[in-house]
């Protein structure tokens, strides 16, 4: 029997809006009103998580930043795990000698560069003129989801959050170009000082080596007192896979990443199509009425 779910934000429990439906927000609701504990599992920063539920009367716990922190419903930090800061300074420097947007995700602020958003501009302008049938507005979608978030600062080099009071918990680098994505991955995925994952086409992401979705979700599920093999998780990218992967009740978005669905037991309906409600009210609020 399900006794918690689990889910994801963008791409899942989130349309393509970054919304939550009415249906999906009430079947959460009804979930807790039977008493199933909910945890909402994302790579965004827990500023930007509470934004999110500010208007919608439901408060649950809190993993954020793809692991690296958790809160309770009241807003409490539970744990963390930021990065080692010097490791943090020079991904920072590698990303910025080289022209990428990046966030870095602290405790209240998302920091970015003054100039970020101009990269993005640039490469979207060379992308979209080397492929002139390349949909613009379908590509201009990612970035406003990234640039929607709330919390930003802006800070001229990255050298401004090196104070050691300034935890950094995970870095997200956003890029157009195939390339800068490719050259990412190569040159830091054999790193064994830091977990590097995705949660969208455009990025990637850096955070610290224990971190992820699926070890913080263990924590609390023993601090919670659950069994995994009770849980419900649902998602859609990689950064889903750890917690996916731990769980009893693996379920994938139709929307997910083929990797994603091949890692659950079932495939629920689209983010668009209220996946996240069906999948509740056929896997949890059905046999917890029985």
């Amino acid at each position: 029997m399900i006794t918690c779910i689990v889910t994801d934000l963008d791409g899942t429990l989130l349309n393509h809006e970054s919304k939550i439906s009415e249906q999906n927000l009430a079947s959460l609701k009804k979930a807790q009103e039977k008493g199933v504990e909910v945890i909402v599992a994302t790579g965004r920063n827990y500023p930007d998580v509470i934004d999110i539920f500010k208007d919608t009367g439901l408060k649950t716990w809190v993993i954020g930043a793809n692991g690296a922190t958790i809160h309770d419903p009241d807003g409490n930090r539970f744990d963390h795990l930021p990065m080692d800061k010097q490791k943090a300074m020079k991904l920072l420097q590698w990303l910025e000698e080289r022209d990428y947007y990046y966030e870095i995700f602290s405790d209240n602020y998302l920091y970015s560069p003054q100039r970020g958003r101009q990269l993005i501009e640039i490469e979207l302008d060379r992308l979209c003129t080397a492929n002139p049938d390349i949909n613009r507005a379908d590509l201009e979608k990612h970035a406003v989801i990234q640039f929607s978030q709330t919390g930003f600062s802006f800070i001229d080099s990255y050298k401004e959050i090196e104070n050691p009071a300034i935890n950094v918990y995970n870095i997200l680098a956003f890029s157009y170009d195939k390339q800068k994505l490719d050259a990412g991955w190569e040159t830091f995925r054999c790193d064994s000082s830091i977990t590097l994952v995705t949660s969208g086409t455009y990025n990637f992401e850096f955070e610290h080596k224990e971190a992820s979705k699926g070890n913080a979700l263990v924590k609390l599920a023993n601090h919670l007192g659950i069994e995994l093999k009770a849980i419900l998780a649902m998602g859609d990218s990689m950064n889903d896979l750890s917690m996916l992967e731990k769980v009893g009740y693996p379920v994938a978005m139709g929307n997910a990443r083929e990797d994603v669905k091949n890692a659950a037991i079932e495939i629920a309906e689209t983010n668009d199509q209220h996946g996240v409600a069906n999948t509740i009210s056929r896997l949890v609020l059905a046999s917890v009425a029985i």
